[in-house]
Formats: C-alpha cells, structure tokens, sequence
C-alpha cells in the first residue's frame, strides 16, 4: 500500500484529515455494514416465493449473515492489529460490496445465501472503527468519538428497517442490495480519502489454528440457538452442536492459552474489566434485540387480536426509526457521563434505563405513541451502555491489542442477541391466541418477553457492578510503552 494510501490528506491542502471528517466517516460506514442486519426484513415472507425455494431453506439468507458475523468478527479484529486496521476496514467494505452485488443480480436460493454471507463478514467495521479512533484521535475526543461509532450498531439497525420496506413497498426487491452495494462504494471512498492507517501494530505470525476452532465452536453454538427452535431443542442435531461447541471452544481455549501468538489473548480477555464487560455486554444484546423483535411485531399484528395495531411494515419501521437518532443523540451525553464518573458508571446507567423502557412497555403497548416513546427510552440506554464499553475495553488493553478486544465485545453483543431471538421465539411460539385458524403471539407472551428482557438489562447492571472503579483513562498517547510494540514487531504473549 502506497504511503500516499496509507496517510490521507484533506484535497487541496496537503493537511491530515481532521477529526471529525475520521470521525463522521467511520460513523458512516459502521452504520452502512449495521443495515445489513434488518435489510432482508420486509422480505423475509416473501424469500420462498423470490427465490423459489421453502421457507426453512430462505431463513438461510438471515442465518447465513449471522454465522459470517460471528467467524469474521474476532478473525478480522486480530488482522487489523497484525496488518493495520485501515487496510482490514477497506477489505471487509469491499466484501460487503461484493456481497450485495451477488445478491443484487441472484434470483436462487444458493446465491442469495452466498451473498449474505459475504455481507456477514463486514461486520468487523465497527470494532475496527473504534480502535482506529484511539491510534488516531486526541484523548479528548475520543470518549464520544468511540461512543457514536458503537452506538452505530443500534442506529443502522432502527434506521434500516423503515428504509429498507420502503424500497421494498415501491421498488423491485433487487433495489435494496444494489442500494447497499452504492452506500458500500461511498463508504470505501470516503475511508480511503480520509481515514489515515494507524502505525499501532502486532506483526507476527496469524493463528490459522485458532481461527479455525473458534470458527467451528462459534457456528456449532449460533447454528444451535438460531435453528433450535426449527430442528427442536432435544433433536440430537441441536444437542449434538451444543456439545460440539462446548468441546471446541474449551480445546480451543486450551491451545489459545499455549500458542505464543493467539488469535485472541485469553489472558488479557480474562482481566477483571474485560470478562466483566463481556459478560455485561451478553446481557445488553440480549436486552437490545428483545425490543426489536417485540415491538414490530405488536405493530403490525391484526387489531382483531385486541392488543395488535394492524398497521404496516413500514409504519413499524418508522415507530422504531426515532429510537436510533436517540442513540445517536445519547452518545455525546454517554461520553460526559464516562468522563465526569466513569463508564462502568455509564454502563451501569445504561443498563437501568433500558429495564425501565421495557417497564414501560409492559404498562404502555395499546397506541402507536406507546411504542414510540418506549423505543426512545430504551434507545437511549442502549446509547449509554454502548457507548460505555469501548472505553472500558481500551481502558484494560493496550493499544497493539484493541481491534481484537474491540472485536471480540463486538461478538459477545451477538452472543446475546442470538440468544434473545431464540428465548423470544420459544416464549412467543408456546404463547399464543387462535384467529382466523392461524396461532398468533398472545398479549401475554408478549409481556413476558419483556419481562424478559427488562431482566437481561437487570442483570446486566448486576454484572457491572463487579467492573474493577475508576482507572485514569488509557488512550493511545498514555497507554504503558511496555504494551505497545513497533510497527511489524511481534506481539510478545
């Protein structure tokens, strides 16, 4: 890569790109590789008529995203503090890109399913966002900078779902992956022009052996909790990927311990702040996508039912749209907070106000206004606790090791979410009222996954609690020089 790549300059100045222009540009493409997670949603029902194929073969097309997500998270993350972490960004854009143009022009199953994987493996974005702005940013900017760039996650999700059935209300079906594939080029463009790489690496040898365990643990355990529910819970094919993914990842984590060059430090991952924050982060997406798949659904459920709103895709969307500009908004506001008291303090916040949000719920789901306001205030939690645990990652690692450590709280978020979907899932299956010769979630299994994930958010407060007080904040200027290996220096373990 050519030194004239590798630093940018503003045009016409020959002057490095300033903050914000990295800042606004890294915010953009976390929130372009974040609309791929609701970008097939309004045709989901549609995917077995499309591609003509049965419905248990088109969840493939979500499945397939989530298990790519998982794989190239971690994989990508340690790359980027080997090879540099600009350089990663550009690779997982353009697989993004490549993905979405594979989707654009498939009108089959395999295809379709081909391309979303490729979009899965972008999703490595924001992780590496968070860490370039550390190597790049001044200490003071960097505690909002970090926070937008996570809350980025939650704001192209509550973005995407409106936009997405949008496009697909008034547009071929096909405009929606060649919509992304353009979002994708600008984004590519707008880092190469503005994004300088950072000179923080590991060097040193990849751990192939190690991204090939904890790829296998990771999709037996995701395939396991995603297909549960189709294959059924004592299927010897679910509980075969459960015992799979427990043995893999416990050799995996044995061997991790032994290498000198591990794909994830386990050491490091295992320092109070870090566990702690990663389990936090669990119970955070979880609590996170029990909103998402609640409230779309009450939205659109027929009003015969008593408690449905019979209103449209799109009208659900725009419900939940609000909720990711409040994210956004949150994230400055999350930052104050970190800095005045501490973002274990902010997390511990965040996780509060997301239980009240869905207190709220349980009391308030009979108006279009209802959801609305609940998708805002647990919106705003969400801001706060993901704009809290990039700080207290970095805050823990040095600076040759925060892509990977990023990553991997990037994973753990995931983690959570599988999690929920499959918990709701179950919840809202066994639930349910008979209309029209169909069974529909019934009011009270709906409160029930609320419930549920008010408890997650509890719960993660809990967790929190246990994060070590306040430690002066560690940045890329004042991290420990003992950490911080030369450019193509091997990491020493």
């Amino acid at each position: 890569m050519s030194d004239a790549l590798a630093r940018p300059t503003d045009a016409g100045t020959g002057a490095p790109p300033s903050s914000n222009a990295v800042v606004a540009v890294l915010a953009f493409a976390g929130i372009v590789v974040s609309l791929m997670q609701t970008l097939v949603i309004p045709i989901v029902p549609e995917l077995p008529r499309l591609l003509d194929a049965p419905a248990s073969d088109t969840a493939w097309a979500v499945t397939a995203t989530l298990l790519a997500a998982a794989v190239a998270t971690p994989v990508v993350g340690r790359l980027g503090d080997m090879f540099g972490k600009r350089r990663m960004l550009l690779v997982s854009i353009v697989l993004l890109v490549t993905g979405s143009v594979v989707c654009a022009l498939s009108d089959a199953l395999v295809p379709m399913i081909v391309g979303r994987a490729l979009q899965g493996l972008a999703s490595g974005v924001v992780p590496l966002g968070i860490s370039i702005m550390r190597d790049e940013l001044p200490a003071e900017r960097l505690a909002g900078s970090t926070a937008l760039m996570s809350a980025s996650l939650g704001v192209g999700g509550a973005l995407g779902l409106p936009t997405a059935a949008l496009i697909a209300d008034n547009f071929d079906w096909h405009v929606l992956f060649w919509a992304s594939a353009a979002m994708g080029v600008i984004a590519f463009a707008l880092v190469v022009s503005l994004v300088p790489e950072s000179a923080v690496r590991t060097g040193g040898r990849f751990d192939l052996v190690g991204a090939l365990g904890m790829a296998t643990g990771l999709v037996s355990l995701l395939l396991a909790i995603s297909k549960g529910a189709d294959w059924g819970w004592t299927s010897g094919t679910t509980l075969g990927l459960f015992a799979a993914a427990v043995l893999v990842l416990l050799a995996w984590g044995v061997f991790e311990l032994r290498t000198s060059q591990p794909l994830v430090d386990l050491r490091t991952t295992a320092r109070r702040q870090v566990l702690v924050t990663n389990l936090a982060s669990i119970a955070i997406g979880f609590s996170m996508f029990a909103m998402s798949l609640v409230l779309p659904q009450l939205l659109q459920l027929p009003e015969q039912t008593g408690y449905g709103l019979g209103r449209s895709l799109l009208t659900a969307g725009l419900v939940m749209a609000p909720s990711g500009l409040v994210m956004m908004a949150t994230a400055p506001v999350s930052a104050a907070v970190s800095k005045a008291k501490g973002p274990k303090v902010t997390l511990m916040i965040g996780a509060v106000i997301v239980a009240c949000g869905y207190g709220l719920n349980i009391a308030l789901m009979s108006e279009v206004w209802h959801l609305v306001l609940v998708s805002c205030v647990i919106g705003a939690g969400i801001g706060f606790t993901y704009g809290s645990m990039p700080a207290l990652i970095m805050g823990a690692v040095p600076a040759s090791e925060t892509a990977a450590a990023n990553s991997l709280n990037t994973l753990m978020r995931s983690i959570g979410t599988s999690v929920a979907s499959a918990i709701a899932g179950v919840v809202l299956s066994q639930m349910t009222i008979s209309l029209g010769g169909y069974a529909l979630p019934s009011e009270s299994g709906f409160r029930t996954v609320m419930a549920i994930g008010a408890g997650a958010a509890l719960l993660a407060f809990a967790i929190a609690s246990f994060i070590p007080g306040r430690r002066p904040e560690v940045t890329a200027a004042s991290a420990p020089a003992a950490a911080e290996p030369t450019a193509g220096a091997p990491s020493m373990k």
